[in-house]
């Protein structure tokens, strides 16, 4: 079983405390088995005050970390002089660095200001709240920072923005361990969506747009009933009788990306459905998620995902022969 520790600190946020647990704790196998043990443990076994207030008791300490497979970093809001040039208090630096080699590691939210403190992020990809986002910057020049995601995968580290953004990243470690399948199962246990499209832009403060200001989403929800088609950018801006710039800077104002991004994303997501769950020849798969060609969906793969058609089908599908796959 895959252990899962998750480090609390003084001043932990509850709500991303519990998160993992919630969230990993409905992942289970098709027999209804748990596929994860997660475990809430401290930097030196002792209880923390949570920054609502009450007392966080916890069964372990910093061995926890040091057995685990994946270690999850919530935020805090009592260590505001990270972003000041203070060091991390000794007993946490200590926990953090007994981690074993390619253990995964999580941040939540301003738990990636811990990570760096840590110098686990320098010279990496990551994230974290877009408000802390200029402070951060400052702080730790070394990250290739990032705030306009809901979360970085940068291989054994990963970080995550605000609140839901840590969901978010959960479900995808749900998925990227198990498959869709668990992950869909999950989500709807926890009664969220699997999967949000766009980043942090669609939440930045900006001005309140006029209330007859036309919007994109109608067009979304038209081009999901059409991703097998070739649609082009002027097809969509013409459904949503808006110019090419218009549309174009609009759709990225709301959803956080272009609108090309927006259509390979979901198109991917369609092949991926496919692959996990059919038979279908590849050359299909890439015909009915709108990529046209087996060669495309590959390249389209390999970029966003690492990894080709087949070799996904093998890691999370049916089952099925790879002489049906080719």
């Amino acid at each position: 079983m895959h252990r899962v520790a998750v480090l609390a600190l003084e001043g932990v946020a509850p709500f991303e405390l519990g998160m993992p647990s919630r969230v990993f704790g409905n992942a289970r196998d098709e027999d209804g088995a748990r596929l994860y043990e997660v475990t809430v443990c401290t930097a030196d076994g002792l209880p923390v005050t949570s920054d609502a207030g009450f007392t966080v008791g916890v069964g372990a300490g910093p061995e926890a970390l040091a057995a685990a497979d994946t270690v999850i970093v919530p935020p805090t809001h009592a260590m505001s002089g990270l972003l000041h040039g203070e060091p991390l208090p000794r007993p946490i630096a200590d926990a953090l660095a007994a981690i074993r080699p390619g253990t995964r590691i999580v941040s939540i939210c301003t738990g990636s200001e811990v990570l760096a403190a840590a110098g686990l992020l320098d010279g990496r990809a990551a994230t974290t709240h877009w408000m802390h986002a200029p402070e951060f910057r400052r702080a730790f020049p070394r990250v290739r920072l990032d705030e306009g995601v809901l979360f970085v995968d940068d291989g054994d580290i990963l970080t995550s923005a605000g609140v839901a953004a840590g969901i978010d990243l959960c479900l995808y470690l749900v998925r990227a361990d198990h498959g869709t399948a668990v992950a869909n199962r999950a989500a709807r246990l926890c009664v969220v969506p699997p999967w949000r499209d766009g980043g942090q832009a669609q939440y930045i403060d900006r001005p309140v747009p006029e209330p007859t200001a036309a919007t994109t989403t109608a067009t979304r929800a038209w081009a999901l009933e059409r991703l097998a088609e070739p649609l082009t950018l002027a097809e969509l801006a013409a459904h949503a009788r808006m110019s090419l710039r218009t549309f174009t800077r609009r759709f990225r104002d709301e959803v956080g990306m272009t609108p090309v991004q927006w259509l390979t994303a979901q198109r991917l997501e369609v092949a991926r459905h496919l692959l996990e769950s059919s038979d279908l020849p590849v050359d299909l798969v890439a015909h009915r998620s709108g990529f046209g060609s087996a060669n495309s969906l590959r390249q389209h793969m390999r970029s966003a995902l690492g990894i080709s058609p087949i070799a996904y089908r093998r890691t999370f599908g049916p089952g099925i022969p790879a002489a049906a796959t080719a």
